[in-house]
């Protein structure tokens, strides 16, 4: 049986490390320009609908469904090739990857997201985090009921998880307790929404920017999850 580590980190990507609002805004830009408003607005319907149902973004899905609705517009099928090209490294947030060099360094570092089976592996690997992460890269459906699986694969004493929704740092820590330290970096839309972070509990930790991990003490990660703060 494989020894636990003391401590795993684990990292989100969208709206941790990489600015997935600022890609969602370009896509939707890219949208109008190319094909106008009423084209943006169904695609997004589409996806928001795939969202509800699936429990995460299906950019490439939402594209196929789309597509069947217009099966004679050629033109649409240069919109996968915006996708699979889109330049994700430089959606990075500032020090994203030198965050993940330091936990790294001082703990074995995993990438735990939630997505589909083309569009977010090629969004890690294209940012630059599966190499930083030295290819430990977890990406589920609802990576909150994986939680034995991630266990499986990196046991660990204690957790460090950073991720930018309340919902998924409640959710594992009822499953993990004290076994778990939650970051929460105040970035994106999800990190702002005045309704959850008034109806959930606030992490162990909260954080401005992923950035400031670059100085955060270790020690007080480890201990933050029987001291909140």
């Amino acid at each position: 049986m494989t020894q636990p580590h003391p401590l795993v980190f684990l990292v989100d990507v969208d709206n941790t490390l990489v600015d997935n609002d600022g890609i969602q805004q370009d896509l939707k830009d890219h949208l109008e320009r190319t094909y106008g408003v009423a084209a943006r607005d169904r695609y997004w319907r589409i996806l928001e609908d795939l969202m509800v149902e699936l429990g995460y973004r299906d950019y490439i899905g939402a594209l196929q469904k789309f597509r069947v609705e217009h099966p004679r517009e050629m033109e649409l099928l240069a919109m996968s090739s915006y996708l699979m090209d889109y330049p994700f490294a430089e959606r990075l947030y500032p020090n994203a990857l030198e965050v993940l060099k330091r936990l790294r360094s001082l703990a074995p570092t995993a990438i735990l997201t939630d997505g589909d089976v083309v569009f977010q592996p090629r969004k890690v690997e294209h940012a630059g985090l599966a190499k930083v992460a030295d290819g430990n890269v977890l990406i589920y459906i609802h990576k909150e009921e994986a939680l034995e699986d991630v266990e499986r694969r990196f046991p660990a004493e204690h957790y460090v998880l950073v991720d930018d929704k309340l919902r998924i740092l409640d959710a594992v820590k009822k499953i993990w307790g004290e076994r778990v330290t939650t970051v929460l970096p105040r970035q994106g839309q999800y990190a702002h929404d005045a309704k959850v972070i008034s109806a959930l509990p606030p992490a162990d930790v909260t954080i401005e920017h992923i950035g400031d991990l670059l100085q955060y003490d270790l020690a007080r990660l480890r201990t933050a999850a029987l001291n909140p703060a």
